[in-house]
């Protein structure tokens, strides 16, 4: 598959980010602030980097992505709904009474490959996929996207451990790193610091990058496939809310959505 120029991600990273703010506008609920924020991350996985195929979504010999912060799922909807797994009419009926758009990803959906949400949870989903798939004897590359915030929780180290333990070289995570929480700054909530040395010393390859940029991303993410005998872990450094003014840094946006007059504003911004 050719890859799609940087330009045309960049563009598409502003449509989802537009399709996006409807969607939560319209649920009158959902996460903002780490859906803006995981966009570029989501893109490069989907255009780029994995195997997939929207008409086929059973087809073993796919790449897996699990969603660990699974309250970013409004992003990976918009995506999913973007390559063709579902009609993008769906999107419009996010957290809405009998909708399989659910606030967190729920499996039953075509694309979702775990139901996630419970945070600390994804990781381990994912070692299970990248173990699997070496007893199998496949070639599927298992990428796991996760919080930062999300890194506060203790089986996160637990899976570190293990995926290290057993050379899950196979395995990417990714740490969509905006430096804020739902209570506030990670570093007052619970200091994780210093990622990179605490990676490291579990036994994993550590790439860190902006997780904006899309060709640093895919740099990374070639990077990461090229490792072997260990997993990869990329630190993307991103902004909470990106794209939009009145959003960006700001923790109060975790778990709030735009109301309309809001919407009108980020919209034109995103113009």
């Amino acid at each position: 598959m050719q890859r799609p120029s940087i330009d045309e991600l960049n563009k598409k990273a502003k449509e989802i980010r537009r399709t996006v703010l409807k969607m939560l506008t319209e649920a009158s609920s959902g996460h903002t602030g780490g859906s803006l924020s995981v966009v570029e991350i989501i893109i490069s996985l989907y255009y780029c980097k994995m195997r997939h195929d929207p008409k086929n979504p059973g087809w073993q010999g796919r790449d897996r992505l699990v969603l660990s912060k699974g309250h970013a799922c409004p992003t990976l909807y918009a995506v999913l709904a973007e390559c063709g797994y579902f009609p993008k009419t769906e999107l419009m009926t996010l957290r809405k009474f009998g909708t399989r758009l659910q606030g967190h990803p729920q499996l039953g959906l075509p694309g979702i490959e775990a139901s996630t949400g419970s945070l600390g949870q994804g990781l381990s989903i994912a070692i299970g996929m990248a173990l699997a798939a070496r007893l199998d004897k496949k070639d599927t590359r298992v990428y796991c996207v996760m919080g930062d915030g999300e890194l506060n929780e203790g089986q996160i180290w637990e899976a570190a451990a293990s995926a290290a333990h057993y050379k899950l070289d196979n395995l990417c995570g990714i740490v969509d790193h905006n430096k804020l929480q739902i209570d506030g700054p990670c570093e007052e909530v619970m200091d994780m610091g210093p990622l990179k040395d605490k990676w490291a010393s579990f036994g994993w390859n550590v790439l860190e990058c902006d997780g904006h940029n899309i060709k640093e991303l895919m740099d990374s993410l070639d990077s990461a496939e090229r490792k072997k005998a260990k997993p990869t872990v990329i630190l993307a450094h991103t902004v909470k809310g990106k794209g939009v003014s009145f959003v960006e840094h700001k923790a109060e946006w975790h778990g709030i959505a735009p109301k309309k007059e809001e919407l009108d504003r980020a919209l034109k911004e995103l113009e």
